[in-house]
């Protein structure tokens, strides 16, 4: 019932990107890029000192509408490295004529990072949402990070929860084995959602997946350090007294680490809730952080750290 409904014929936008490694050099350049309709990838741009290119998908049509469907495909070649994001939150209005779909297949290559970075996703009344997320790693030296966060929008009664529902769908392969499938159905009709089990008291939530290089019980550890630091009211990043009452956590984290199988990709997956998005954006792009850390790994990420370099964090401008 509910979301088993086919997916609309017509694409309403669609992204095709690859990415290569330049011979001999650490920068990734665009190989080829395909777009059409309502989806539209800006110009690469790189932070100082980095090759990495960073990608801003654009959405000119502002935002998801009823029966709308768009499709994203990104191929990362050996070496390459890149960040993906958007140029705004994911909106998505009133769905009469059925949800709105979006499908990503991300393909990486031995050596391969993508780091997949988009804004928040906002459902307003009456709103829904399927995406479904495909992520191929062509081994465990392959990279990949995504970070999703969801929140409720505006409603004309001032109450929080009333999109019909949201679906985000994550399947990650490494070397053709399946290691995780994700999949998060948020529906405010079957359920108190604020509730116990649901979202503990918190309006918005956070996911995040490293699959890949770097992920291990060492980054784990890390990754539950940080989130330890957002589990008071004066933890750093956010006002106090944000919480829905005094003594409980700003932010609820938890996060679980897959058993690595021989010649796969391990996966760390973490799940975050809040009352605001600004917390939940800053503790991804920490976790972010952590994890290119881990990836590159000893002295030399802690150099580029302290240098500034692309192990000291994220450069999330737009152009």
């Amino acid at each position: 019932m509910g979301l088993q409904r086919e997916a609309p014929e017509s694409i309403t936008g669609e992204l095709r990107v690859a990415a290569r490694r330049v011979p001999g050099s650490e920068r990734t350049e665009i190989g080829r890029q395909y777009h059409t309709g309502a989806l539209r990838i800006l110009r690469p741009h790189y932070a100082a000192g980095s090759g990495q290119a960073v990608l801003t998908v654009v959405n000119p049509g502002g935002g998801f509408l009823g029966a709308d469907r768009y499709e994203i495909e990104y191929d990362g070649g050996p070496g390459s490295s890149v960040l993906l994001t958007t140029q705004s939150a994911t909106k998505v209005y009133r769905t009469p004529q059925g949800p709105a779909f979006q499908e990503q297949r991300f393909t990486l290559a031995p050596g391969a990072v993508l780091e997949s970075v988009p804004d928040p996703a906002i459902a307003y009344q009456d709103a829904s949402f399927v995406q479904d997320t495909e992520v191929d790693l062509a081994d465990a030296t392959s990279h990949f990070f995504g970070a999703e966060i969801v929140t409720p929008g505006w409603a004309a009664d001032g109450t929080c929860f009333r999109y019909s529902d949201v679906r985000l769908r994550t399947t990650v392969r490494s070397g053709g084995r399946l290691v995780l499938l994700d999949n998060l159905l948020l529906r405010p009709a079957d359920a108190h959602l604020t509730g116990l089990g649901w979202l503990e008291g918190r309006t918005h939530y956070a996911s995040v997946v490293i699959a890949g290089a770097g992920a291990g019980e060492e980054l784990l550890a890390k990754v539950r350090s940080i989130c330890a630091e957002y589990a008071h009211d004066d933890a750093a990043g956010g006002a106090a007294g944000t919480t829905p009452a005094a003594g409980t956590p700003r932010v609820l984290a938890g996060s679980s680490l897959t058993a690595r199988a021989a010649d796969a990709a391990a996966v760390l997956v973490i799940r975050a809730l809040a009352d605001g998005t600004d917390v939940l954006t800053e503790l991804v792009h920490r976790l972010g952080t952590a994890a290119r850390q881990a990836r590159e790994g000893g002295p030399a990420a802690a150099r580029q750290a302290r240098e500034g370099g692309p192990a000291a964090g994220w450069n999330l401008r737009k152009y």
